[in-house]
């Protein structure tokens, strides 16, 4: 098996679960990591000590223009994705690029035409579609077992954002808004899912618990904590988001659910639990999706970084194409901008107003 090298940008909480991940992965070698915060390439450089020798860079740059790689992971704070992406497809690289792809949809879109000009091999990392319960659950949902979708639901009842170096994600200049960096996940399986485009959203939300006593030089943050989010589809689906991210003590964290003219298919994670509930009184036929331990050990991502990079790994080795593209990662940050639009003016947004 011909090993390819790879190289990690940002080695910070995701960071390392890239590593930890790829020390599970076939033919997959780390043999660089760059981050300019040297407590952030300890722990990164610790964690990756099992997999062999891993030279560690304060600058990305010079990684890139020492070391001998066939790609790179980005996961560095989302404000720092627009530069570096567009340096990086400059390279021949296969380029691996964590969600946001970048904090707004004018860099998005510049992105996203760099990437198409370039060729090769770009992913935008979108690895809650890798999640075994939530990847079955769409399996069965474009076999049709609901009958044509019209209505999709997505809760996320969760902790509140964590720590990160600086506290760089407090504020939404850096982060692109709560409901891109965080929520552009569930746009893009609403995408997925439905196999269709946005063409409205109306939404509202606030801050109203978390990060209101924090100051960082005299300014408080300004990220939401909750929202809701409908999003109207080109072929008439509706789909919704209920995000509460003051609500950690939340049996499920994530709960999908698609309705159509035959049923109700919804999957609860982490309990992994799937449920089709035809219309007929039937009763609700249940099944309890596996996840591997080692890949499930690997993350806080229930599995999903592990098959999402196992994905990424084929698809360099193999010359394939990338399943979650630049165009995948922009219109989903199309959609949390549009969002954002919304709950400030208080209306609709259509997509093509942006």
């Amino acid at each position: 098996m011909e090993i390819k090298k790879y190289g990690l940008i940002g080695s910070g909480m995701m960071g390392v679960e890239h590593i930890n991940n790829l020390a599970l992965i076939d033919g997959a070698q780390l043999v660089a990591i760059a981050d300019p915060v040297e407590t952030s390439r300890m722990t990164a450089a610790q964690a990756a000590k099992p997999s062999g020798a891993v030279k560690a860079y304060a600058d990305w740059a010079q990684m890139i223009a020492e070391e001998d790689l066939d790609a790179v992971i980005l996961s560095s704070p989302n404000f720092t994705h627009y530069e570096i992406t567009k340096a990086l497809l400059k390279t021949d690289l296969g380029l691996l690029i964590e969600k946001p792809l970048c904090t707004t949809v004018e860099h998005a879109r510049e992105i996203h035409a760099l990437s198409e000009a370039r060729g090769g091999l770009f992913w935008t990392g979108m690895e809650y579609r890798y999640m075994p319960p939530a990847t079955e659950f769409i399996s069965r949902a474009h076999d049709g077992v609901t009958g044509e979708i019209k209505m999709l639901s997505i809760r996320e009842h969760r902790f509140p954002f964590l720590e990160k170096v600086g506290d760089w994600n407090r504020f939404n200049e850096n982060t692109g808004g709560t409901l891109v960096e965080k929520c552009c996940h569930f746009f893009d399986l609403m995408r997925h899912i439905l196999r269709d485009e946005a063409v409205a959203v109306m939404a509202s939300g606030a801050q109203d618990v978390n990060h209101l006593d924090e100051r960082y030089d005299g300014r408080t943050p300004d990220i939401l904590d909750n929202a809701f989010v409908t999003v109207e589809f080109a072929r008439g689906a509706r789909a919704s988001l209920d995000l509460c991210m003051f609500a950690e003590g939340s049996e499920q964290q994530e709960e999908i659910y698609v309705l159509g003219d035959k049923g109700k298919l919804d999957v609860k994670i982490p309990s992994a639990e799937l449920t089709f509930s035809p219309r007929s009184p039937k009763g609700a036929i249940k099944d309890i999706i596996d996840t591997p331990e080692h890949a499930l050990d690997a993350g806080t991502h229930h599995g999903a970084t592990y098959f999402q990079l196992s994905a990424f790994q084929d698809a360099l080795a193999s010359g394939g194409k990338a399943a979650v593209t630049s165009l995948d990662g922009l219109r989903s940050v199309e959609i949390g901008a549009a969002a954002h639009r919304s709950i400030a003016e208080r209306r609709f947004v259509r997509l093509d107003e942006l």
